[in-house]
């Protein structure tokens, strides 16, 4: 990925080395539409009816209350497992300059991710309200609550942050085999699309159903949660492959993400053995799957997981 050079988020907040700040905030106002434009994105009446049909549809599902404490919505299937510093000792280390290399990447995708949402967004007339993405070391409180390193990153709708322990790319890589700087922006727009289900509804949505779900249901709602949010990372790739800033084996490095982290190759490489009904990410053909939709075709239409076969 070419992203030296350009143009850096001021909304990344480096608590890196804080031994666990405060993600400030409380749940708020969810602006529920978003919209596209005549290029084939999702309408913005269209976007409510899809809400209204998953809620009717899927009733009697709901997001995995785990999900929703760790942040109601993140990369990993039941959490990341253990992160170490590059020292080896676990998650927690002293921190780094604020001019390191891996926040001004960091920086360089959300304002990638910035860009191209405010662009879906303002094709309806409406405007993105870009998130803050925290960086931190060890462990951190949200409005979500308490996280440790170990839960991977996350996202949380009660303050509108995504949460991201930079080790978290050494173990992506040195643990699971994903490596590539394309497999780490990923991970980001990944936890941007979590933020864009929260803007339109679908995560507060579904947060209020999820109190009335059993465990099997709200895996089975949380697999489609996710699978949006790759699909919503694939539409991100889409628009940021034409601004000619994708390098070739960029989304090879993406989908190679995707799958080492499914559920089943997970479960697969930590016991030994899969439980299809535990399983609340999706596998890794389905994540791989949703990504390359979104990918191929740039149109959030196309990213109705919970209306079509997953």
């Amino acid at each position: 990925m070419l992203w030296k050079g350009r143009r850096q988020s001021d909304n990344v907040e480096d608590q890196r080395g804080q031994g666990g700040g405060f993600g400030g905030g409380s749940p708020g106002q969810f602006r529920i539409p978003i919209g596209g434009s005549s290029g084939g994105r999702m309408s913005l009446s269209s976007i409510i009816i899809l809400g209204v049909i998953a809620l009717i549809a899927w009733g009697v599902f709901g997001i995995n209350p785990m999900q929703i404490l760790n942040g109601g919505g993140g990369l990993m299937p039941g959490g990341g497992g253990q992160i170490t510093d590059n020292s080896g000792s676990q998650g927690g280390g002293t921190g780094a300059p604020a001019s390191d290399e891996m926040k001004q990447f960091v920086s360089t995708v959300l304002a990638e991710t910035e860009d191209t949402w405010t662009g879906i967004f303002q094709s309806e007339g409406l405007t993105y309200e870009n998130p803050k993405l925290v960086l931190f070391s060890g462990q951190i409180r949200s409005a979500c609550g308490f996280a440790s390193s170990a839960a991977g990153p996350f996202y949380c709708p009660g303050d509108r942050k995504a949460y991201l322990d930079t080790t978290f790319f050494q173990q992506l890589d040195q643990q699971f085999g994903a490596s590539g700087d394309f497999a780490q922006a990923y991970v980001i727009a990944h936890e941007v699309g979590h933020h864009v289900q929260n803007l339109t509804g679908i995560l507060p949505k579904f947060n209020q159903m999820r109190q009335q779900m059993g465990e099997a249901q709200a895996n089975q709602m949380s697999v489609r949660v996710e699978l949006q949010a790759d699909c919503f990372a694939g539409v991100w790739a889409h628009f940021t492959a034409q601004k000619g800033i994708l390098e070739q084996g960029d989304m090879e490095e993406a989908l190679n993400a995707a799958k080492q982290i499914g559920d089943d190759t997970m479960q697969k490489k930590m016991q030994g053995y899969v439980v299809p009904e535990s399983f609340n990410h999706g596998t890794s053909q389905q994540r791989q799957t949703w990504l390359v939709r979104g990918y191929k075709s740039g149109k959030l239409s196309d990213c109705d997981t919970f209306n079509n076969p997953i």
